[in-house]
């Protein structure tokens, strides 16, 4: 789509808009990512592992077709690695000589990505993403907590150390990124999209701590989307279910017969397969998207029908 054509064919362009995706170095993360570079849009992708990051980088600058429908050559000049290695800070320090850096980076970035390393896990570490994209771009329109871990384990053989893994990463990240997101997205009316779950809208069998973890995350968006309402600000969230991702692949590649495994998955869903991680990012896309100015507080099912 050739850039200025309203995203959706409704509503506003998001070209020259600034999203900024945690777990977006792979799965659903990384192909929003690739949705929302396709709309001409500024990308902060963020990750714990920077391998993963700048495989994601090379990922997207190969296969993302730029706004004006031309394969970008993007280089140096179209992807770019940012240093957050700070440390804590209090809120509104500029970073001085590291925020001039991200700011000259950025200078040769229009509408592309950007990695930045970051564990969601920390509420500093949130506070600094926020902060960096934001001296990087100047705005944050989009904010898409896509982090997330799974587990499966029996309830009554759980540990502290599960229960910090998956709460912290799926419930503490979404919470204190939206926590420091918030005042930029009050700026721009922008929008937040939870990557949630299925599992956190009904019980599934060995999940009591990841179906807490998405529950939370669920309440929480609609929560949320209360208090931020009267700012112009939207909050939805997704609930996938099965999903073609790197960790469903890790799951299917650890059967003894992968086709079987993957057939066994898809026949509970009345679609008869399981989804892929675009389809899941076309959702998202969607409600960041002005073509969803009037939605807000929903919860999304990309289930193939599972929960109809």
């Amino acid at each position: 789509m050739p850039a200025g054509v309203p995203f959706f064919f409704g509503g506003e362009t998001m070209e020259e808009k600034t999203a900024l995706i945690t777990g977006g170095t792979s799965g659903i993360g990384l192909a929003t990512a690739r949705f929302f570079l396709a709309q001409g849009m500024h990308v902060a992708v963020a990750g714990r592992d920077e391998t993963h990051g700048q495989n994601a980088l090379r990922a997207l600058t190969r296969r993302t077709p730029s706004p004006h429908g031309v394969s970008a050559p993007r280089g140096d000049g179209g992807a770019f690695l940012a240093d957050q290695g700070r440390g804590e800070s209090g809120e509104g320090d500029s970073g001085g000589s590291d925020e001039r850096e991200i700011r000259k980076k950025a200078g040769d970035v229009q509408g592309e990505a950007c990695y930045f390393p970051a564990d969601v896990r920390e509420a500093a570490a949130c506070q600094n993403l926020v902060r960096d994209v934001a001296a990087a771009f100047g705005r944050i329109d989009v904010l898409v907590n896509a982090a997330g871990i799974y587990l499966e384990q029996a309830a009554e053989k759980l540990t502290e150390e599960d229960y910090a893994r998956v709460m912290d990463t799926n419930l503490k990240g979404t919470m204190f990124m939206t926590r420091y997101a918030m005042p930029f997205l009050r700026q721009t009316k922008g929008s937040v999209v939870n990557v949630s779950s299925d599992a956190g809208l009904h019980g599934n069998y060995l999940c009591s701590l990841y179906c807490a973890s998405k529950g939370a995350v669920t309440l929480y968006t609609r929560a949320v989307a209360r208090e931020a309402a009267p700012f112009g600000v939207r909050v939805n969230c997704v609930c996938p279910a099965d999903i073609l991702t790197p960790l469903t692949e890790a799951q299917l590649a650890a059967a003894p017969d992968r086709e079987a495994a993957l057939r066994e998955m898809a026949s509970v869903y009345p679609l008869h397969r399981v989804g892929t991680a675009e389809e899941a990012a076309a959702v998202i896309a969607f409600l960041a998207s002005p073509a969803a100015s009037y939605v807000t507080g929903a919860a999304w099912n990309i289930d193939g029908g599972l929960l109809a």
